[in-house]
């Protein structure tokens, strides 16, 4: 079964932009945020990785879709579900109201691994991490 992570958030003022809803940028920090958050409850220490084993899982595309605003002092839902995790990490993130179920925001992000120091780029997934993460 596919990894799964919520993390209960708030709004904080620092991210707000003019407008006074969150500056959509912002969005991205939320969505690390529960990518680490699901790392961590899987047991995937990414940092030990570039650590022990000089690898290292840089983003290489993301998008996001914005469907509501988020404003200051508001709760939110952060989600992010692992949807491929052989060839590339690849994860689905939902920004939603807890109170309504409205869903806010929705992003995808794709990471892959990297060998250091030459930059050489692996073409799977380490299997402990494939199967920590459900696949």
């Amino acid at each position: 079964m596919a990894a799964t992570h919520d993390i209960r958030m708030k709004v904080p003022f620092h991210d707000l932009d003019p407008m006074q809803v969150v500056w959509h940028g912002n969005y991205f920090k939320y969505f690390d945020v529960v990518r680490f958050g699901l790392f961590a409850s899987v047991g995937v220490d990414l940092y030990a990785y570039l650590t022990e084993r000089k690898m290292v899982f840089p983003i290489t595309r993301t998008s996001i879709k914005h469907i509501l605003p988020l404003h200051f002092d508001e709760s939110f839902i952060c989600r992010a579900t692992v949807t491929e995790a052989r060839y590339k990490i690849a994860m689905d993130f939902e920004i939603r109201r807890p109170e309504t179920g409205e869903i806010c925001t929705r992003g995808k992000a794709e990471q892959v691994a990297v060998k250091l120091p030459d930059m050489a780029l692996e073409f799977e997934i380490p299997p402990e991490i494939t199967r920590a993460l459900g696949f």
